[in-house]
């Protein structure tokens, strides 16, 4: 099945022998196998715990208020666990982490920094530099790095300078502080490789860059997640000296693990447990609270530690003092059992082995692409995807109701955020975003992930999409929930989409697709196609909503809530996912066809209601109005007042872009083989021709005997893309902008009834508070809905063939079929990252010191989204999350056997 096109089964691809022969393919395989269980230990400690909702029992909501980076050195969490560097069982039961101290910050570096959402002039955000550089699928090797500042870190400096700042100024960043100038600083590589599934190695390898000798302490942690302070009765774990060099831990299903180290200054222990009288205030308490390693570190509170060196929270003190352009190395080893003489004996070679064994995976995973700096991006996104794995555990019911071993939280929560989701409940890894700005799943973010994961591990992409299926997730209505804040939120239902990238990628790498999963996560997906059909087709007439849609500011209205001017919003954007949603349904169906006759009646349901759909947009009501406008040539939101009066948003965005997503092409030999729905197909074709001719060809072949089913027609899909590859309007250096760049000058603005609103084209971030501010539709390229695009276009192109062109970009008499356009794309979004002939990559804009300096220039972050005019990385810096399609990007423009940029075969 090519990723695009119709399905098949044939001989594996060169590459998968290749993979399957390395080592660490070797352990994916054990892993699939259920042999080996490679993937129990990993990077599951999420960057962030603090600030997130699962953590918040007040009464009003105000998660970032609740728990904050202050309160989080002493204060137990219930729901997991953060650190720098860190990593735990796939149940989170215990972790291990990276803690650090300069001699003069105020507080022990235990997790990373930043701002809440109130604080930072642009929202949350981090305020650290770090960076993920490598990680193998099983986690047999994983290399990140932190960049800790001689001097203080400027805590009170980032919070006072981005309150200072506003909507219209940049974020003031770690980087501006000056904290790394002249090389003061020190490079803290963190890597991890396992000997065995559970035998883990940790080494810290602390680099001094600057030009004088500078003391470090370092001091790898491990400990137990709190479990037993919520539930009388619950086991509590334990940790214990074993001499000088090594802890003992003692789970009750864990069993016994030993952490072995060398030579540290002292063993810390305390408990995982808050301190009561810090946090909440009141008269001291006995007790060695979760603080006490910082107590002792930091402010030299011998007595803080517990002397008998037992708890659930344990740290071997490392003191380094490196001379200038030195390094100095931690080593540490987990180990199941007793203490095991001689653990560090095949330490280094262990070490050695599991990094050149990543090289030889990722060599023959990239062994197409000729370019090194695209080898250095692609390897780089796959390892930020690979770390951004959680644990997240969350039990909505049991958060509303409160533990019985604290105090009752407020009433008003059982009726507050979340509290029609108490099915929901979870403990598990999940692909997330962003570890510490977005340390939650969000449904759409999850699909995307997933299809860029299946590049190096199928298994857990399937399992994934799968779990975001279950009924501990989806709500029984069939709703899938969207996000931490707001599970009942509405996120774009790319679900289907997804799982058929994960089968038809499996399919082109072995050969045969996994028909199980297809059919399991379909019968899933049909509840879900059903709840939207009930909830958001409010008329009954084939129209979607679905409010905020992931678009967050890009319309007048915040689209989650109720409209300022009253009426209902048509949704372009919504109906044409919901039509999307119909035709990978039903190519899903047909697949499954290919086996089991019964989904060919399922299949014509699809057909059906995407034909009915596609009406709909043309023909709203019944009544003649449409989502496709006559005088501009691209299709709106129709504001529909309570009066009865109609209008269209003539607002240029991307919700007049997202109906060419709206496109399927199937090959003639799909249909052949489901003759029944062949047959349905033809009668309702012939029954109903009104909406035949709404729709796009789904009775004439095209090239190579396709057929094609889209909403737009080649008229207006030539028309949108007439403004989409316009350079004044939608079309970057660096891909499609998220709003047309004619409202910089010109704004778009909307009055009624007293109401005004304006939307402004902002290419950077975002200059209003609508929807939280963090992010923006307004301007910046957005890596996910190009990536829609791009596919979108190939498929038009494989029905069309070269024959049909445009003008890429528009004006310029250029001439390209569409698959050459969709190239265009691809390399415009790549080139983001690359570096130019001079040297500099476009995602570092103006930073002198990110693009020039050796220690930073080729260490990369994924932004969320990127400046629509110079393409700088904005929003959150470590989204690999959906920004991970970089790598897919990268690897179908060099794909063997793929079709050319000119169209023609290569």
């Amino acid at each position: 099945m090519s990723e695009t096109g119709a399905s098949g089964s044939g001989a594996s691809n060169p590459v998968a022998s290749d993979l399957a022969a390395t080592a660490e393919g070797r352990r994916l395989a054990e892993a699939d196998a259920g042999t080996r269980t490679w993937r129990q230990w990993g990077p599951y400690v999420s960057d962030r715990q603090w600030g997130t909702v699962r953590e918040d029992y007040s009464a009003n909501g105000n998660a970032w208020g609740y728990l904050t980076h202050d309160a989080a050195r002493s204060r137990a969490y219930r729901w997991g666990e953060d650190a720098i560097g860190g990593w735990c069982d796939a149940a989170q039961r215990l972790c291990l982490g990276v803690a650090l101290w300069n001699g003069v910050d105020p507080i022990l570096k235990e997790r990373l920094f930043g701002l809440g959402n109130a604080e930072g002039n642009h929202g949350e955000d981090v305020k650290e530099v770090y960076y993920y550089l490598d990680a193998t699928p099983t986690h047999s090797y994983a290399r990140m790095l932190y960049k800790y500042p001689h001097a203080a870190f400027p805590y009170a400096r980032l919070v006072e300078e981005n309150g200072r700042r506003g909507k219209h100024d940049r974020e003031f960043e770690l980087i501006d502080s000056g904290v790394f100038d002249d090389n003061r600083y020190f490079d803290v590589a963190i890597e991890y490789a396992k000997a065995d599934v559970d035998d883990v190695l940790l080494r810290i390898t602390a680099t001094n860059l600057g030009a004088a000798p500078a003391r470090l302490h370092v001091l790898p942690q491990i400990w137990f997640r709190n479990t037993w302070s919520w539930q009388p009765g619950t086991d509590k774990p334990a940790l214990s000296a074993e001499g000088d060099a090594a802890v003992r831990a003692v789970h009750q299903t864990l069993g016994v693990l030993t952490l072995h180290l060398e030579a540290p200054a002292a063993l810390l222990f305390c408990d995982n447990d808050t301190n009561v009288p810090r946090v909440f205030g009141g008269a001291p308490r006995p007790g060695f609270f979760k603080d006490a390693i910082h107590q002792r570190v930091v402010n030299g509170r011998v007595d803080a530690v517990n002397p008998v060196r037992t708890g659930t929270k344990a740290a071997a003190l490392h003191v380094l003092d490196i001379p200038p352009g030195k390094r100095a190395v931690v080593r540490v080893r987990l180990c199941p059992g007793d203490r095991r003489p001689g653990a560090f004996a095949d330490f280094d070679a262990i070490m050695r082995a599991r990094a050149a064994e990543a090289d030889a995976y990722y060599a023959a995973l990239q062994a197409h692409i000729p370019d090194r700096d695209m080898r250095h991006v692609q390897r780089q996104a796959l390892a930020g995807m690979l770390w951004s794995k959680q644990y997240y555990g969350y039990d909505v019911a049991e958060w509303l109701a409160g533990d019985p071993g604290q105090p009752s939280p407020p009433a008003a929560r059982r009726h507050g955020r979340n509290s029609a989701w108490t099915h929901l409940g979870t403990s598990t890894v999940i692909a997330m975003p962003d570890k510490w700005e977005y340390p939650w799943f969000a449904a759409w973010d999850w699909a995307f992930h997933l299809v860029t994961l299946a590049l190096v591990d199928a298994r857990f992409a399937k399992d994934q999409l799968l779990l975001l299926c279950q009924p501990w997730l989806m709500h029984p209505n069939g709703q899938l929930p969207a996000y931490e804040w707001n599970f009942g939120d509405v996120n774009p239902p790319v679900h289907a989409w997804a799982a058929l990238r994960i089968y038809a990628a499996e399919t082109a790498r072995h050969g045969k697709g996994d028909r199980a999963f297809l059919e399991s996560v379909f019968i899933k997906l049909l509840l879900n196609f059903t709840w939207w059909v009930n909830r958001k087709d409010h008329g009954g007439r084939n129209v979607f909503q679905g409010g905020f849609l992931g678009l967050d500011n890009i319309g007048v209205f915040d689209r989650s809530l109720p409209l300022p001017v009253g009426g209902t919003l048509t949704q372009s954007d919504g109906t044409s996912w919901m039509a999307m949603f119909c035709l990978h349904m039903l190519k899903i169906a047909l697949e499954l066809a290919r086996e089991d006759p019964a989904y060919q009646d399922i299949a014509s349901k699809f057909f059906e209601h995407f034909l009915l759909i596609g009406g709909a947009m043309t023909n709203l009501g019944g009544e003649g109005l449409g989502l496709w406008d006559d005088q501009d040539d691209f299709y709106y939101d129709w504001l529909i007042l309570d009066s009865g009066e109609r209008m269209p948003l003539r607002l240029r965005s991307m919700v007049g872009l997202i109906p060419l997503f709206a496109v399927e092409v199937f090959d003639e030999e799909l249909f052949a083989q489901a003759p029944a729905f062949t047959r349905r197909m033809e009668w309702f074709l012939a029954h109903r021709p009104e909406l035949a001719a709404l729709v796009s060809r789904p009775q004439t072949p095209g090239a190579g005997g396709r057929r094609l089913l889209a909403v737009a027609r080649a008229f207006r899909m030539k028309s949108v893309l007439a403004r989409m590859l316009d350079e004044t309007e939608f079309l970057s250096d660096h891909g499609i902008r998220a709003i047309s760049r004619v409202y910089r000058d010109r704004p778009y603005v909307f009055e009624r009834d007293g109401f005004r609103a304006e939307v402004r084209y902002a290419p950077g971030e975002s200059d209003t508070g609508l929807f939280g501010g963090n992010s923006n539709w307004r301007g910046p390229v957005w890596m996910p809905v190009n990536y829609l695009m791009i596919e979108s276009l190939e498929k038009f192109g494989m029905f069309y063939g070269d024959g049909l062109t445009v003008e890429c970009p528009t004006g310029s008499g250029r001439m390209l079929s569409l698959a050459a356009v969709a190239d265009e794309l691809r390399t415009r979004l790549t080139r983001l990252f690359l570096r130019d002939p001079q040297g500099r990559r476009p995602v570092f804009g103006d930073n002198a010191r990110l693009q020039t300096d050796p220690h930073f220039r080729d260490h990369l972050w994924f932004h969320e989204y990127f400046d629509g005019d110079d393409g700088r990385g904005v929003g959150a810096s470590h989204q690999t999350g959906w920004t991970g399609l970089i790598a897919n990007l990268i690897d179908e423009l060099h794909r063997p056997g793929r079709r050319a940029a000119g169209g023609g075969d290569t």
